[in-house]
């Protein structure tokens, strides 16, 4: 009979060099809970840059409410420069959750907002490379603090719905999709700033934030083509979603609740295109557009906890 290797257990006296048995793998400081600590550490570490680059966002958070109020020079530069680095561990976190499972897509809520908050940030920082100015901030700073403050209280690893999620045609499907929703949330806070920025002037008050705020063409051109940039996203996103549901389905059932919201967004943004490029509307009917349809968008993202085909993981 083959000798069996003792190992030593640091737990008690009666536990030294004793055979390895099934038991220690569940016992407190044996080989289990080490092999478990080890798969967690990855899963922890991926949480804990996600709320270090909460921390950092908490600074265009603060700019923000700071803004309705009065305006600071140095205080929107902190919050720049913090979000930057807020980017750059949010990032952190995503390639780490993408290292640890091998794949991309994610059917996590938590997962799913965090990439949406990123996305966010991406475009509002290509935003302000073009246009200089940090004015949008003030409503896209606590939705991506929201968005991640969400995200960062997940406790549990990556979940993935099927097998579907490792072929690239989801992958496409939800990166496409959320750059759309990045585009369009973009979208609507430039036509939040541009509703305040008219009342202002038509009021004749200048003070507080609204001195800081750029000129009024400036933030519908910012709405204008943080809507052309998200419409082709949200339309190959919805391409290619169709197609995962007829390899995974066999059908595509348009009376699901997440598959007809987000059918009626996509008109809604179509809507707007139409009505930008051939109606010719701009300033406050197109501020008042890009209103509905970001509420058609949230309705859309508040209908993936009720789908039957495409519904969030509880994670």
């Amino acid at each position: 009979m083959p000798s069996v290797t003792p190992v030593t257990c640091t737990c008690d006296s009666a536990c030294l060099r004793a055979p390895l048995s099934p038991a220690h793998y569940n016992h407190p400081g044996g080989v289990g809970e080490y092999q478990t600590g080890l798969q967690k550490h990855p899963r922890m570490m991926t949480l804990i840059w996600l709320r270090v680059a909460l921390v950092c966002y908490a600074a265009g958070l603060l700019y923000a409410l700071v803004a309705l109020t009065r305006t600071s020079e140095i205080l929107g530069k902190v919050a720049l420069h913090a979000s930057y680095l807020g980017m750059v561990f949010h990032l952190v976190s995503l390639t780490e959750a993408v290292v640890e499972t091998g794949q991309l897509a994610s059917a996590s809520v938590h997962n799913s907002e965090s990439l949406l908050a990123f996305l966010i940030m991406v475009v509002f920082m290509l935003a302000y490379l073009i246009y200089k100015t940090t004015t949008p901030g003030i409503v896209i700073f606590p939705l991506v603090f929201l968005l991640t403050f969400v995200a960062a209280t997940g406790q549990q690893p990556l979940v993935f719905a099927s097998d579907v999620v490792k072929k690239g045609w989801l992958a496409v499907h939800i990166l496409m999709i959320f750059t759309g929703y990045a585009a369009l949330f973009l979208s609507f806070g430039a036509s939040i700033l541009y509703l305040m920025q008219e009342r202002a002037l038509k009021s004749k008050s200048s003070s507080g934030m609204f001195s800081r705020l750029p000129a009024l063409q400036v933030i519908d051109d910012i709405g204008y083509r943080s809507l052309m940039l998200g419409f082709p996203f949200m339309t190959l996103g919805l391409i290619a979603g169709s197609v995962v549901a007829e390899s995974t389905y066999g059908r595509i059932d348009f009376f699901d609740p997440k598959i007809l919201l987000s059918v009626l967004m996509w008109a809604v943004y179509l809507l707007m295109v139409f009505t930008r490029l051939n109606a010719g509307w701009r300033g406050r009917r197109a501020a008042m557009l890009a209103s509905a349809a970001f509420v058609a968008a949230i309705v859309a993202w508040i209908a993936n906890y009720f789908s039957g085909m495409h519904r969030f993981i509880a994670s």
